[in-house]
């Protein structure tokens, strides 16, 4: 059949170099191998001249296929599954990129892409470590082209193709017997962007988050080499401003997503431990070891085994994360996993590829890494650097552990084990000790000389900053407090001691530039990452531990959640339109809404807080996104305010506006008199009295006037007692009435007319739909600049470590 309006092109040259960069990093990997294997400088440099040709190939087809894939989302190609699966035309331009790595296709993509960039800077330094290392990533390139081809053996589908029409997504739909297709309405639009990712931050953290990921191959690659060619220490010199650059960028992403959660995600915070960020966290760690021992090995020659080992581990678990969060194995537990795609033994298959041949050279060759029989002096720098690295490392291993053993468990039995009813303390009550160790060792280690420091000197070095430290802690704890008390003293005692422990380390650190390096900033590269990881601690202790819900609700009007959700109608603040309510030191008012999208997928709601001292006022916009991808309910896209010492933050927890159902309650007539009771379904209320042509605060009637207001008290069944006043009244020969509503009861009241005999009929209806409202929850974050100005200090520590060693190496090079 021939299709109409279909624009095949694109699919065609998308796929021909999806093909293309398979096959040139194919041959990219076998002329390195052979150039790395040459004996003859001729034969070698024949080899990589074809491969080097073969990886430009290989590069510019990965960055045609994204080309491609970015014209069909931003062209509306429908056709294409992908379009339609992951965009719309509703779509703000600023998300079309977002739409690329909403899907596991894109996020392959854009991970090649970065190796491509790498590759490329690698190649243009050449020497004697090209062949080797390249050789391992043009290798990745080849599992990462896999997995965007789109193929099946038989039964087995290798990759998934991102130019696939939907025709062949769906291949037994019937309309697709129709040649105009495209002509129907359900293929004018696609089906969005998940709301989730409409933000911002999803615009520019994947990018850095993988390219933090794709950086982990770099030291792996030279592990390697250094592995193949016996030469186990000639790269650690070359290798370590890599390694800092995957520390920094891979940091810097993880911090992204963390600013991402805050600013989209209901986490109520920063963090959640969810098991996608620690999916990404957990290779951070091991690499910060490695780095560590890394620095020890280049001083002093000891831990290069180690080196080896987190390098290792550090690549194959993000190799590790990326099953987790591509093979559904996650999909209950985690907000933002991918779902399965059927690709589970390739993606495994993934991880065996590298990690085994890995494993096997460590095994042979293990013995002949250079290695320092005598044990490290337990004064020594390197001593102590060690046990960080491996407190980090123990870190990793609890955190993978605790993520992945209840989810694969489940998977592989079918049970439904469930998780810990706390997971957040379920990771903290661990690792905040990790932070006390980190801490402390992060303060007092660069006190200590390599290999061995005179016994009487180190107190000495440290007894001030010690004293200092002690002093601002406790001053915190006594002054600003730390109000978390939900696990109990213990608990609560070591968040003391975590405090402690973070000060310590930007203290410390802050003394050794000045006694240590002798203010020597551009060497101090190491220390100022350590101050901004101890500021990082610090933000995070006092944030989340004397974080306040402000919105408690005394307003009587309590929404049911389900009991699945973490929200509790007591801190979700219900807000009728135009009505200001008490929420503690504010009155906050729910002033408007506002849909931003032609189809009514995103509503923004103008909330106006204003505190009543009277020396401030303010309006937030939180909004709802409402889920177009065929699932019922919409996300929440916080807003905050803020503040150099804290942060309020909000979020609409619920918003009748967004619900889809429509009020098709009706009034009821009763006929009553005065003293008689009316039932509903939450209690009852009385008619007091009617009083003629009232004059009050609601109604400005006159003698003149012929008007009527029925005066009734409304008791609910807890126990209270509100007013209600309609009123009856005629108005250029019309009778009117007007409605008087008890918004707590969800209970409207109208005065109807005036019957014989002396009664008079009321109209009554119960509706949640009455009035527009919002459930509104607010959080106070106390000093979370702390948190994100700590971050850019250690990313700026990561980058002058890397200038640093850079400087150094080009150094060497020049005296060789």
């Amino acid at each position: 059949m021939q299709y109409i309006g279909e624009n095949l092109l694109p699919g065609q040259l998308g796929h021909f170099f999806v093909v293309l960069s398979l096959v040139a990093s194919l041959v990219a990997a076998i002329a390195y191998i052979k150039a790395a294997n040459a004996l003859v400088p001729e034969e070698h440099n024949s080899w990589r001249k074809l491969a080097r040709i073969s990886f430009f190939i290989e590069a510019g087809s990965v960055f045609g296929t994204f080309a491609i894939i970015y014209y069909i989302v931003s062209s509306h190609s429908f056709e294409y599954f992908y379009a339609w699966n992951h965009s719309s035309t509703s779509l703000s331009v600023n998300y079309l990129l977002s739409c690329i790595w909403e899907g596991q296709e894109g996020s392959f993509l854009l991970w090649a892409i970065w190796h491509s960039i790498i590759g490329l800077i690698l190649i243009s330094k050449g020497g004697k470590w090209e062949a080797p290392v390249m050789t391992v990533i043009s290798f990745a390139q080849v599992c990462l082209a896999t997995m965007i081809i789109g193929l099946y053996l038989g039964d087995t589908k290798i990759g998934s193709n991102p130019f696939l029409l939907v025709r062949q997504h769906f291949q037994d739909a019937p309309i697709f017997q129709r040649a105009d297709y495209l002509s129907i309405p359900q293929m004018k639009d696609g089906q969005g962007l998940n709301q989730l990712l409409q933000n911002y931050w999803m615009v520019i953290h994947p990018p850095i988050l993988f390219l933090g990921f794709a950086s982990t191959i770099v030291p792996f690659s030279y592990v390697i080499a250094g592995l193949w060619k016996k030469d186990y220490s000639g790269w650690t010199k070359i290798a370590l401003p890599w390694s800092l650059f995957s520390g920094a960028i891979l940091g810097t992403g993880i911090m992204m997503g963390a600013a991402w959660a805050y600013e989209s995600l209901t986490f109520g915070g920063f963090w959640a431990w969810d098991p996608v960020e620690n999916a990404s966290l957990v290779p951070w760690l091991v690499m910060i070891a490695g780095l560590h021992t890394h620095v020890i090995f280049n001083a002093t020659g000891h831990s290069l085994r180690a080196t080896y080992i987190f390098y290792i581990l550090s690549f194959v678990l993000v190799l590790y994360s990326t099953f987790l969060t591509r093979s559904g194995v996650l999909g209950d537990s985690s907000v933002h996993a991918f779902t399965d795609s059927g690709m589970n033994f390739q993606l495994m298959l993934f991880i065996a590829v590298f990690f085994l041949p890995a494993i096997y050279l460590m095994a042979r060759n293990y013995t002949k890494i250079p290695h320092v029989v005598k044990e490290e002096s337990s004064y020594s720098r390197e001593f102590w650097m060690f046990i960080g690295a491996l407190v980090l490392f123990l870190s990793a291993l609890v955190i993978t552990w605790q993520t992945s053993f209840t989810p694969i468990y489940n998977k592989i039995t079918g049970k439904t084990t469930a998780m810990p009813e706390d997971p957040e303390f379920a990771f903290n009550k661990i690792q905040v000790f990790v932070a006390i160790v980190i801490g402390v060792l992060t303060a007092i280690t660069q006190y200590f000389k390599y290999k061995d420091t005179p016994r009487g000197t180190i107190l000495k070095k440290i007894a001030v900053p010690t004293l200092i430290a002690a002093v601002l802690s406790l001053c915190i704890s006594i002054f600003s407090g730390i109000e978390y008390n939900k696990q109990g003293i213990g608990f609560l005692g070591s968040i003391h001691v975590a405090l402690f422990a973070a000060l310590y380390a930007i203290v410390a650190n802050m003394g050794y530039i000045w006694t240590g390096l002798h203010g020597k900033v551009k060497a101090a590269g190491a220390s100022v990452a350590h101050i901004g990881f101890g500021l990082m601690l610090v933000g995070i202790i006092i944030a989340s531990s004397n974080r306040k819900v402000l919105s408690i609700n005394t307003t009587g009007i309590n929404l049911a959640f389900d009991p699945k959700s973490k929200e509790k109608s007591l801190e979700n603040l219900t807000l009728v339109k135009g009505l200001p309510t008490d929420m503690g030191k504010y009155m906050a008012t729910y002033e408007s809404n506002d849909s931003t999208s032609r189809h009514g997928t995103v509503m923004y709601f103008k909330v106006n807080f204003k505190n009543k001292n009277g020396k401030e006022e303010f309006n937030l916009y939180p909004n709802l996104i409402r889920n177009t991808k065929g699932q019922q309910g919409f996300s929440n896209n916080p807003d905050s305010k803020h503040y150099f010492g804290k942060d309020i933050f909000t979020y609409i927890s619920y918003a009748d506006d967004m619900d889809s159902e429509k009020d098709t309650t009706s009034f009821r007539k009763y006929p009553v008199n005065v003293s008689d009771t009316v039932f509903y379904s939450n209690g009852f209320f009385v008619v007091n009295k009617v009083v003629p042509n009232p004059n009050n605060d609601k109604y400005k009637f006159t003698s003149s006037d012929t008007a009527v207001m029925a005066d009734i008290t409304v008791f609910s069944k807890d126990g209270r007692q509100y007013k209600a006043r309609p009123a009856f009244y005629v108005k250029n020969n019309q009778a009117n009435y007007t409605l008087d509503t008890v918004f707590a009861q969800n209970l409207a009241i109208g005065f109807g007319r005036i019957l014989d005999g002396g009664k008079i009929e009321l109209e009554v209806k119960e509706s949640t739909r009455m009035v527009p409202f919002v459930a509104l929850k607010v959080y106070e974050f106390p000093h979370i600049n702390v948190l994100w100005i700590g971050t850019l200090i250690m990313i700026i520590g990561f980058v002058m470590s890397m200038v640093f060693r850079l400087k150094q190496s080009n150094r060497l090079k020049v005296a060789k």
